[in-house]
């Protein structure tokens, strides 16, 4: 999403190269992954915060096979870990992000069905971040009355949206909660998935993730948005919206343009989450 990236990290220690077995080259900074990671020849090495997520998505993307997509494989280490110093590694894949988000949906779709049996990590509830804030409160896990809203037009969107909440009844699983830009393309070669950020929500959340952040911030017009078809879509919808705007009202960092770009989504999506469309299935509301 649209939100100031963090100041680039120092590059990874001497050490830390050695035990990945990477070329002892300079870094190379890249743009993605918040401005944190690095590629050092084929493998890019990036800083955690979360040292069991981190062991975690390692574990579990070490052998994953999901038909049609290339995965950024993580790398162990010489003696067989996964995070050394704070760092962890993964191998390079090619390819930039793109505002083709239908192709972003059938991606995250194809990864979804891969991870449907994957059982829920303790770590996620434990975890306390911006995003899972914003997340926790959009699902009313959290009181609307949190003071991290603030103010203000966007706080009285936020309110706004919540009251039009009613409960929803749908199979929760393991889904990549920040899909648009970490699903790269590169000429004919199948997508690639980097920078996996797991939440345990319906597929089709995940999936409204996307719609919104298209709609936001991508150039997209409603019609992605209309012609998804899930079951109690509107209520999935106006929660990814609500995450999204949470996230624009607690960053400490958040741009205007962000803030904007989220507020014109609320004013755009509004019609189609309380009316009853032909093209918006599910129950209302």
């Amino acid at each position: 999403m649209a939100v100031a990236s963090a100041s680039v990290t120092d590059a990874p220690p001497e050490h830390v190269r050695a035990a990945f077995g990477v070329p002892n080259d300079i870094p190379q900074p890249l743009s993605g992954g918040r401005g944190l990671a690095f590629r050092c020849g084929s493998v890019v090495l990036k800083p955690i915060t979360d040292h069991a997520e981190a062991s975690w998505l390692a574990g579990v993307f070490e052998q994953i096979w999901v038909p049609g997509v290339r995965i950024a494989r993580p790398v162990r280490s010489s003696d067989g870990r996964w995070v050394i110093a704070g760092w962890t590694a993964h191998r390079f894949v090619s390819g930039r992000s793109a505002p083709r988000f239908d192709e972003v949906i059938a991606v995250g779709d194809a990864l979804h069905l891969a991870l449907a049996t994957v059982a829920k990590p303790r770590f996620l509830d434990q975890r306390d971040d911006l995003y899972t804030w914003a997340d926790r409160v959009s699902w009313g896990d959290l009181p609307t009355t949190d003071t991290r809203l603030g103010e203000g037009v966007g706080a009285a969107a936020f309110a706004g949206l919540a009251a039009g909440r009613v409960p929803v009844d749908l199979p929760h699983q393991i889904v990549h909660g920040d899909l648009t830009g970490n699903v790269l393309f590169a000429g004919s070669a199948p997508p690639a998935i980097i920078d996996i950020t797991p939440y345990w929500r319906p597929v089709s959340w995940a999936t409204a993730i996307v719609v919104v952040d298209a709609i936001a911030w991508g150039g997209a017009d409603l019609d992605l948005a209309s012609g998804q078809h899930f079951p109690q879509w509107r209520q999935v919808l106006r929660r990814a919206l609500m995450c999204r705007l949470a996230v624009s009202l607690g960053h400490s960092q958040s741009t205007p343009a962000s803030m904007v770009g989220v507020l014109s989504a609320v004013e755009r999506l509004r019609p189609l989450l309380d009316d009853d469309l032909p093209g918006l299935t599910g129950h209302p509301g």
